[in-house]
């Protein structure tokens, strides 16, 4: 794999670094960590740069780790292993998927069994496409091979070019991709669920180079979309928002953070932004008073099945579905957060609010109960979204109190308590000496 990518990593540390001996980042997977070192070894004799080897990191082992590549001073970056070629807003990235092994005539072969027809629209999924494209384009005319784009935004693609999810599909077909079947080649994870409901309209089969085994998808599309949308009815009723920081490196994750705040306030909700690194349901059930979670990350680590969690945990674009009433559901399905952006293919401005006279009643289709309704435009002067007001004594002082602290004051036990004037005091005795399963003073057991 070395021999294959020096002269790309050489060709990226002429362009970037600014002296030699500069820091250049390696992230490796956590599959790969075993030959991180000899890499290294060999890269910093070829190029006379100093290497620093990412091991564990932040978020998931698909984003570029930005923030642990800046705690060494790297001025590049390379990332080892799959990708979800999410762009990155500050360090020069190369990519290096290795030579995974693919039996290139069995997968020409399971192709062929799935679309007979030689006329048929087919998007081919595949990072190493070029030995597949062989095979498949004298006989297979409108066949769409699909290539690496990391780096170039959306905006300079190309007419009758389509570029998502860090890829650039030459589309001929009328209707776009819509219109065409999808044929995966990879092993079953979160990247082919992302695929299959961004165009949740397009049949899908697969192809696993591992096992050699082709099968057509049938993962219920729309039973996954139901549950989507069941989380999106939750988001509605939510009144306390966690919004998780799932990513430090993806280009436009603060915009999007101040874009969900607003979305939140106007909404009428409070907010909590939380960086808990990787979310698990241990972590998250630390935070009771929150309702509803929305993690910000990349289009592969966002979609979390939140069964196992105390909370349901919704992507950005589920919160504007239930947030922005101007927003509808049209059947497409968005996972990457930097689509919602102003300027964006699918930015939705939000409406002004109306006043309680005109508001529509909106009712909970899970509770039943009425919903708030959405303050005037322009909004009253309010308190920063994680603080309220409330009564602290009898003598109806006021004091500020966040909803963490409005929830501990509804929970019938709170935990331990000073009891300060309340506990008599007494001298100190010496507690019991040894270790937990034999205490000197406890009598031990003949055999």
């Amino acid at each position: 794999m070395l021999h294959h990518h020096l002269t790309r990593v050489h060709a990226l540390l002429t362009r970037s670094l600014s002296m030699p001996g500069a820091a250049v980042a390696l992230q490796f997977p956590d599959e790969l960590l075993a030959d991180a070192a000899a890499v290294a070894a060999r890269m910093e004799a070829a190029t006379g740069a100093e290497m620093y080897i990412l091991g564990d990191t932040t978020y998931g082992s698909c984003c570029v780790d930005e923030v642990a590549a800046e705690h060494v001073g790297a001025e590049a970056l390379v990332h080892y292993g799959p990708a979800c070629l999410s762009p990155c807003g500050k360090l020069p990235v190369l990519h290096i998927f290795g030579r995974q092994p693919l039996d290139v005539e069995r997968c020409a072969e399971v192709f062929r069994e799935f679309y007979p027809d030689r006329r048929s629209p087919v998007v081919l999924w595949a990072l190493q496409s070029w030995e597949l494209e062989q095979q498949l384009c004298q006989e297979y005319p409108n066949v769409v091979f699909s290539s690496v784009a990391c780096g170039d935004p959306p905006s300079q693609a190309l007419p009758g070019e389509v570029r998502q999810f860090g890829r650039r599909f030459p589309v001929e077909a009328p209707g776009g991709l819509q219109d065409c079947a999808m044929f995966y080649v990879g092993a079953e994870g979160l990247a082919l669920t992302s695929f299959m409901l961004t165009w949740n309209r397009c049949p899908f089969s697969s192809f696993d180079p591992a096992t050699g085994c082709g099968r057509r998808e049938t993962f219920n599309v729309n039973r996954a979309l139901m549950r989507r949308l069941y989380l999106v009815e939750r988001a509605r009723d939510a009144g306390v928002v966690g919004i998780l920081v799932g990513t430090l490196g993806v280009a436009g994750y603060l915009a999007v953070l101040q874009h969900l705040r607003e979305l939140l306030r106007r909404a009428g909700k409070r907010s909590y932004t939380l960086a808990v690194g990787k979310p698990n349901p241990a972590k998250l059930a630390n935070f009771l008073e929150v309702d509803v979670f929305v993690l910000v990350a990349c289009a592969q680590n966002s979609l979390l099945d939140s069964s196992d969690f105390y909370r349901p945990v919704v992507t950005p674009y589920e919160l504007e579905l239930a947030c922005n009433p101007a927003r509808e559901w049209t059947g497409n399905y968005l996972t990457n957060f930097r689509d919602l952006l102003p300027g964006a293919c699918a930015h939705v401005e939000l409406p002004p609010a109306v006043c309680a006279e005109e508001a529509v009643p909106d009712v909970s289709l899970i509770t039943g109960d009425m919903r708030a309704v959405r303050l005037c435009n322009p909004p009253a002067p309010q308190l920063p979204p994680s603080t309220a007001l409330a009564c602290r004594d009898q003598t109806r002082a006021v004091a500020e109190i966040s909803p963490a602290a409005s929830f501990l004051e509804s929970r019938s036990w709170r935990g331990l308590e000073q009891q300060l004037g309340k506990t008599p005091v007494s001298k100190a005795v010496q507690g019991r000496r040894g270790i937990a399963i034999a205490y000197e003073d406890e009598g031990r057991e003949e055999p």
